[in-house]
């Protein structure tokens, strides 16, 4: 009596199926190489950073503003912050 044909073609038990497409599937993300993505925030900080003033110049800007500073000379304008601080209470009103 013949049980197995050994020239069947799918002969294969479903369950060694399931177990070499999961094989394969480990063999895919395996394979993967890692990935770097930057958001579009990032890149915009990363452009308004560039596109800012030199090192020297903030170096003599701050030096400045010590010695206005240290002098008691300095004045904060409020409209330039309340202008500058207006978009963070907004945005804190919204949420």
């Amino acid at each position: 009596m013949k049980i197995n044909e050994t020239g069947r073609i799918n002969a294969i038990n479903p369950y060694q199926r399931s177990a070499d497409a999961q094989r394969q599937e480990l063999m895919k993300k395996s394979s993967r190489k890692d990935e770097v993505s930057i958001s579009d925030e990032a890149i915009q900080l990363l452009q308004a950073q560039n596109t800012g003033k030199t090192d020297v110049e903030r170096a003599l800007k701050i030096e400045n503003l010590k010695q206005q500073f240290s002098a008691g000379t300095y004045q904060v304008d409020a409209k330039d912050l309340a202008e500058k601080l207006l978009p963070y209470f907004k945005e804190f009103q919204g949420n």
